[in-house]
């Protein structure tokens, strides 16, 4: 009877800990939710101007908002309201989607016989030429929301641009597209770009890259079918691999800085991405293994409580840590998820969940005092100019926390059996 007992007692705890343990889950996936909820409210709500164009920078210590490449952080609001919209199901994130979908495919050159079919995609902050980049960083938004509404004028729009792109721009002799666009013109800057102005000779390099942020042909090739998107966008990730560092980042290609020794927290990780993208796409391991090398790169720069800061140095310096970059540690956590799914890299878990463990913390509440904080994920940069110090918080830490959150959600609670809506 004692030893019957015993059994009982140890089953009761044993199911005890298995209960404790389902319930603990379960409080985690509806935080997590409640974060992406509040994250895609913020995007939604407060990025978004009236028209639905993002705001895209907001100085803290002025209390006011500076646009930047509005076409790129529209896009990427436009992603991340689309995958809220996809776990949640809270169609008032899709109707935000929608209305940031109508101000980008606005942009639409029409009445410029040389330009039609591109849009006015704008730098800014002293460029004041079209980007290649600045558009394709925005264009997988557009695609996705073509798929979610299945109204094909944003991935039209988002088609027709990149056709303009393709047809002027790359180079598949040197496995490049040129970078700038003159707005009045149509002209492409094969000479000199308006991001070096102190070179007074610049090569190749300086004027364009390979540029598959936003795997823009792929989902070209996807939407019409075309061979030739597909046959250029497979090309221009061979470049990537034949220019890739050997540290897995592109240090010849801007904002990356050889010289300075100094990588941009974001830019090699887009080209990971579309790397990715490329594996799954071609099955050839050669892509994978190269983002890899980007993915590992990242784990040395990312800090044990999951921070990243924008300015990283490969030459043995610490981090400038007067700017963080919360964007950075959510893409990184994306790669490194992705490559898990992918069957690699479990060396990677531990770089997730510190990424995971930063963004869930670095969110200002949605009651915050000063609305225009309110539900924004943390992405700093600090600037000094005149004497005066001015510090910023940027909207692509909120778009790529909620991409993150959204990835992190469908790995750790789907595989696991647990439902989305």
């Amino acid at each position: 009877m004692k030893y019957f007992k015993e059994i009982l007692l140890g089953g009761v705890i044993f199911f005890m800990s298995l209960s404790s343990g389902a319930q603990q889950e379960a409080a985690m996936k509806d935080k997590v939710l409640k974060a992406i909820s509040e994250g895609a409210v913020c995007a939604g709500k407060v990025l978004l101007d009236e028209e639905g164009r993002s705001r895209c920078d907001y100085y803290i210590n002025r209390g006011s908002w500076v646009p930047y490449e509005p076409a790129w952080h529209t896009g990427q609001i436009i992603y991340a309201l689309t995958e809220a919209y996809r776990i949640t199901g809270n169609r008032e994130f899709l109707k935000d989607a929608i209305r940031a979908g109508n101000w980008w495919t606005a942009l639409e050159i029409k009445d410029n016989p040389e330009m039609k079919g591109l849009i006015r995609a704008i730098h800014g902050n002293g460029v004041n030429e079209i980007v290649f980049a600045t558009i394709s960083d925005g264009t997988a938004g557009l695609y996705r929301l073509s798929k979610v509404t299945g109204d094909k004028k944003y991935a039209r729009v988002a088609t027709s641009s990149g056709d303009w792109l393709y047809r002027h721009t790359y180079d598949p002799v040197h496995g490049v597209c040129y970078d700038i666009i003159d707005p009045e013109t149509g002209k492409v800057m094969k000479e000199n770009s308006p991001f070096w102005p102190e070179k007074t000779h610049q090569d190749l390099y300086d004027v364009a890259r390979p540029n598959t942020e936003g795997s823009l042909f792929l989902d070209m090739y996807r939407f019409t079918g075309k061979e030739e998107y597909k046959k250029a966008f497979i090309a221009l990730c061979n470049s990537l691999v034949e220019k890739q560092s050997d540290n897995g980042l592109w240090m010849d290609f801007m904002p990356n800085n050889k010289e300075a020794h100094y990588f941009h927290p974001r830019f090699n990780l887009w080209y990971a991405e579309s790397l990715l993208d490329c594996y799954e796409l071609t099955k050839d391991e050669k892509y994978l293994e190269a983002a890899i090398k980007t993915a590992k790169a990242y784990t040395a720069v990312q800090g044990k409580d999951g921070i990243m800061y924008y300015r990283n140095y490969t030459d043995g310096r610490p981090p400038d840590k007067t700017s963080v970059c919360g964007s950075a540690t959510s893409f990184a956590g994306i790669i490194w998820l992705r490559i898990m799914e992918l069957g690699k890299g479990e060396e990677f878990e531990k770089n997730v969940q510190r990424s995971f463990k930063w963004v869930m913390i670095n969110r200002f509440p949605s009651d915050h005092p000063d609305p225009n904080l309110r539900g924004v994920f943390l992405n700093t940069r600090t600037k000094k100019k005149k004497g005066e110090v001015r510090l910023i918080n940027r909207d692509v830490g909120t778009s790529f926390g909620v991409r993150f959150l959204v990835k992190y959600y469908e790995h750790y609670f789907k595989k696991n059996g647990t439902e989305t809506l």
